[in-house]
């Protein structure tokens, strides 16, 4: 399954005004939420916060992947956000992190949820694909870089 499959263009935040690692999964969840009506925003910050608890999803070079499993969707759901100055989240290299992809997973998946986030993390390990997204102008071209990015993996 591509990420574009999976991403809904308005689920992007081309310009994340959260400042702290809190802050970016509640305004991630919101704009989830904003896509997938079937989501309570409060139980998709929770699992997230839960799942940072057991360690931080930032997995360094300015990248983190945010993620957690609800019992109350039956697909994986993605939103994208980028932080033009940063934000603190305890990644494993101690940078900021900017790009964030927010994955949520059916409960019962395993495989499709630890396959997309191998895709995800694959994607984002070209330094070339990051200055790409860190540079876009819109929500679009953000959208529009991530399809053409993954059709190269």
């Amino acid at each position: 399954m591509k990420i574009v499959d999976l991403l809904n263009p308005a689920a992007i935040v081309a310009d994340l005004s959260a400042v702290d690692k809190d802050a970016v999964l509640e305004e991630l969840a919101k704009a989830v939420v904003q896509v997938e009506k079937s989501l309570d925003h409060g139980d998709v910050v929770r699992v997230l916060q839960e799942r940072e608890r057991l360690g931080s999803t930032g997995i360094g070079d300015g990248v983190a992947i945010p993620h957690g499993k609800l019992r109350t969707i039956d697909q994986l759901v993605l939103s994208f956000g980028r932080s033009g100055k940063g934000v603190e989240f305890d990644s494993l290299d101690g940078k900021p992190a900017q790009l964030f992809f927010l994955l949520l997973a059916p409960e019962e998946s395993v495989g499709m949820h630890l396959k997309t986030l191998a895709r995800i993390s694959k994607l984002l390990k070209s330094s070339a694909v990051r200055q790409r997204l860190l540079s876009a102008d819109s929500e679009a071209e953000l959208y529009r870089i991530i399809g053409e990015e993954e059709e190269r993996l």
